[in-house]
């Protein structure tokens, strides 16, 4: 099949890039011609090369580019894929309108976020020309049909995956990162990936205020500013000496191997939080809230513990029976990867995906015989 993965964003810093370029050299190694398109990016163009994955670089500034529009029609025109992924509003948009009078075999469409579609996007899912709408999780999924009025068999839910092998424990050390900030071996210490408000990391700093004995890191501070409101937040309840604001970081592998626990606390937004099938795949003990799809993944007390969202409360408690069980939590951590590995891996995604796309397009031209 001859492929386009399209996406505004271009850094890696987000998870969509993540998956997407995954979704692209994955389809790649399969022996399927892929380009990704996406804002112009040295990193991102070399990687796709490393990887034998075409890059086209455009402005992609917003929902109404008509720069960019003609530019893709062209390319579309002269490419003729059998399949379009886009991957966010402003690459939907966009790309809607660039086949407007040419069609492509497959356009498949991401959601990733909980939130509902409103009236400034339901008309984009709509559309007929949208064959598939793939979200990340059944939560996801239940959302965008009910809100967007979508016809259930339009909707289907594809899993975002981690790379396994590459997630892989035996692989890293637990010293290498706390060396490089300074943690003590003998401490005990929580991570939580993300700054942003809706990610919970105020409420985590709450909690760890309220157990003794752990140090806690919040990963992924974009500026120097998101990293003096954690230090600022946690000198508010008094825990600065055990917290620690942490930079974006490439080797989350790394990052994760330091850690004793990984929490995600958010109550808003997400889908199913990426660091924590990455943490279980790391068979790290892992704390999700039960938002967006966390739940899907941490599927039972057997593999992790779940809170209610902003339930500071609960989120205590459970911290408290990592810390005080670490036997129990170790058993925890060993079947959250075997978890990951059967049902949340990088190859299985990719199955599924292709199978989609395949589908797709079996269904298109049956229709026009």
């Amino acid at each position: 099949m001859r492929i386009f993965q399209i996406l505004e964003f271009n850094q890696f810093n987000t998870g969509s890039v993540h998956q997407m370029f995954q979704a692209a050299t994955g389809l790649r190694d399969r022996g399927h011609d892929v380009t990704v398109i996406s804002r112009p990016d040295e990193t991102l163009e070399l990687r796709c090369s490393e990887r034998g994955v075409e890059f086209i670089g455009l402005p992609l500034r917003n929902q109404f580019d008509i720069a960019s529009i003609r530019r893709l029609h062209r390319i579309i025109d002269a490419r003729r894929p059998d399949v379009i992924h886009v991957h966010k509003g402003v690459a939907h948009a966009l790309a809607l309108a660039a086949t407007w009078r040419r069609p492509v075999g497959a356009f498949i469409v991401n959601r990733g976020v909980s939130f509902p579609l409103d009236v400034w996007n339901r008309g984009k899912f709509r559309t007929r020309r949208v064959d598939r709408v793939v979200t990340v999780c059944e939560q996801i999924r239940q959302v965008v049909i009910a809100s967007g009025k979508l016809l259930p068999e339009k909707v289907v839910v594809v899993y975002a995956g981690t790379d396994v092998n590459h997630f892989d424990p035996a692989k890293w050390t637990r010293e290498n990162f706390r060396r490089e900030k300074s943690i003590d071996d003998r401490d005990f210490l929580i991570g939580q990936i993300g700054a942003r408000d809706w990610k919970g990391w105020k409420e985590l700093i709450d909690a760890a205020a309220m157990v003794p004995n752990v140090r806690v890191a919040i990963i992924g501070c974009r500026n120097d500013a998101e990293k003096n409101e954690v230090m600022s937040y946690a000198g508010e309840r008094r825990i600065a000496d055990r917290a620690l604001a942490v930079e974006y970081r490439a080797d989350m592998p790394n990052v994760l191997a330091g850690c004793d626990l990984v929490v995600d606390a958010s109550w808003a937004g997400t889908g199913i939080t990426g660091t924590i099938r990455e943490a279980m795949a790391m068979q790290k003990p892992v704390i999700a809230t039960d938002c967006g799809g966390n739940a899907e993944l941490v599927s039972s007390r057997d593999v992790g513990w779940i809170v209610p969202p902003r339930d500071i409360g609960a989120l205590v408690k459970a911290i408290e029976e990592v810390t005080g069980d670490r036997e129990r939590a170790a058993r925890v951590a060993k079947n959250a990867r075997e978890h990951v590995v059967r049902g949340f891996s990088s190859e299985l995604r990719i199955t599924r995906l292709e199978s989609l796309y395949a589908t797709v397009l079996e269904r298109r031209s049956a229709a026009r015989s």
